[in-house]
């Protein structure tokens, strides 16, 4: 039996450390990637140095993209640009950058999963936190564009975290399954 691989961005913390675990758990070989504490340490908005990460790793079956900043907390009118810029090339250049250089493969080995970290800020918009919230809905449509480009089944809607018990069963993997018309929660490259 082959072992398939995945790749965590953002995994040092958070979701990205969580999702990592879990594939663990579920037997794949995990390679986490952040600017610090990761198995491998780059800037996924660097692309020549996601070039030099994949073929330091080789293959990638599992792509997850969880590296992600929220950026200020302030309304829309106080933003600067540089905080547009900065939280912009985190969240949806760092996306587009690591689907860049690793679904290739996965198209030509005929197998691959990306799935994609969003929000629901990307779809409803938080007060205070446009920058974040214009950001996740740009993964979002990333998340759909690239899901009809490379995938022989599309994206799934975003997944949140929630407190309430009622929420969570709304968001448990084979409820968005049975919702999705593929019957599918990510994407599957061809």
């Amino acid at each position: 039996m082959t072992t398939r691989t995945a790749l965590v961005t953002g995994g040092a913390s958070g979701l990205g450390a969580a999702g990592a675990a879990r594939l663990r758990a579920d037997g794949l070989k995990v390679t986490t990637l952040d600017l610090s504490g990761a198995d491998v340490c780059a800037d996924v908005t660097d692309e020549e140095a996601l070039r030099q990460v994949a073929d330091a790793i080789g293959h990638v079956d599992v792509l997850v993209n969880s590296a992600g900043i929220v950026g200020p907390n302030k309304p829309l009118l106080e933003t600067t640009p540089e905080e547009w810029r900065l939280v912009l090339d985190v969240n949806v250049l760092g996306t587009a950058n690591t689907i860049r250089v690793f679904a290739p493969d996965m198209r030509a080995r005929g197998w691959g999963r990306v799935v994609n970290f969003a929000s629901m800020a990307g779809k409803d918009g938080n007060p205070n936190l446009s920058i974040y919230s214009a950001s996740k809905a740009a993964v979002i449509a990333l998340a759909k564009s690239g899901g009809k480009e490379l995938a022989t089944v599309s994206a799934s809607p975003p997944v949140r975290s929630t407190t309430s018990a009622a929420d969570a069963r709304r968001t448990e993997p084979r409820v968005i399954r049975n919702r999705h018309p593929h019957q599918s929660c990510g994407w599957r490259c061809r």
